[in-house]
C-alpha cells in the first residue's frame, strides 16, 4: 500500500489527515525501521507493508468505533506501539497508556514519542498482570486495546481489569475471531465484560481477514483477577 492508497482508504473512512500527522507516519516508518536493526521490533518492514499492516490496521478501530478525542486509553502488549500510536496520531487528543513486559520496547516508544512531539503519553515496563492489580491504574481508562496479544479468554482477564466501568475493551484479531470469542464467554462475563459487536473485514490489497470486537465494561472486574504473572496463559478462565 502506498502513501496515497493509504490516504485515499482513510479518506473514504471519513478520516483525512493533515501534512503534520502523515509527517508523523513517515517518521514512525523511518525510526520503526531505524531501531528494527537493533532490536525485535517487528518482522514487517517493508514500507508498503508497514502502512497497511501496521498504520492502517491500527488505524482500522475507529472505522467500528467513534473515538470521540479525549478518552484515556491503555494498549496492553502495544510492542512497537500498535495499534495506540498511530490512533494517537489520528486523534491528538487522546490519552495514551502503554504496558509492555519488554524493557527495551519501553525504551523505543519513548524515543518515538519525542520524534514525533506526541503529548499525554505513558509508558510502563510491567507485565499486565502487574499493572491491573495497581490501584494507580486498575478500573481507570475509557478504552483498554490489544492488538493479537493473546487469545480472547487470556486477553480479556488482562484488560478487562484496567476498563473503568461503562469504558469499552476493544480486542483486534486476525482471523477465529467467531471460536475465540465462544470461548472467552465465560471469562468476559466473570471480568464485569459484555460483547456488545464484533466486526470482521478484510485489509485492502488482500492483506488478510481482520477482527475486532467491542467488549463493553458493564461491573466491576472481581479483586482476585488478574491472576498472578503467566496464570492467565497457563490456565485461561472456562
Amino acid at each position: 500500500m502506498n502513501q496515497a492508497d493509504f490516504l485515499q482508504q482513510l479518506d473514504e473512512q471519513g478520516i483525512t489527515l493533515s501534512d503534520q500527522q502523515q509527517k508523523q507516519l513517515e517518521d514512525y516508518f523511518h525510526l520503526l525501521v531505524e531501531w528494527n536493526e537493533k532490536m525485535n521490533l517487528t518482522a514487517i518492514t517493508e514500507k508498503g507493508e508497514v502502512y497497511l499492516k501496521h498504520f492502517y490496521d491500527s488505524i482500522s478501530a475507529a472505522f467500528f468505533f467513534d473515538f470521540k478525542g479525549d478518552e484515556s486509553i491503555c494498549d496492553v502488549g502495544a510492542g512497537a506501539g500498535f495499534p495506540s500510536i498511530p490512533l494517537k496520531i489520528v486523534f491528538p487528543e487522546l490519552k495514551v497508556t502503554i504496558v509492555d513486559s519488554l524493557k527495551k520496547r519501553i525504551t523505543f516508544l519513548n524515543e518515538l514519542a519525542s520524534k514525533l512531539g506526541l503529548s499525554n503519553v505513558a509508558f510502563y515496563h510491567d507485565r499486565a498482570e502487574n499493572f491491573g492489580k495497581n490501584d494507580a491504574f486498575r478500573e481507570s481508562y475509557d478504552l483498554v486495546t490489544a492488538r493479537a496479544v493473546a487469545r480472547m479468554s487470556v486477553l480479556s482477564e488482562l484488560c478487562l481489569p484496567l476498563c473503568r466501568t461503562k469504558g469499552h475493551f476493544i480486542a483486534m484479531k486476525g482471523p477465529n475471531l467467531e471460536t475465540e470469542l465462544r470461548d472467552a464467554e465465560p471469562a468476559i462475563q466473570l471480568l464485569g465484560g459484555e460483547l456488545v459487536e464484533s466486526f470482521t473485514f478484510d485489509l485492502p490489497e488482500e492483506g488478510g481477514e481482520r477482527n475486532i470486537a467491542i467488549i463493553a465494561k458493564r461491573r466491576k472486574t472481581p479483586k482476585k483477577y488478574p491472576r498472578k504473572a503467566g496464570v492467565p496463559n497457563r490456565e485461561p478462565i472456562v
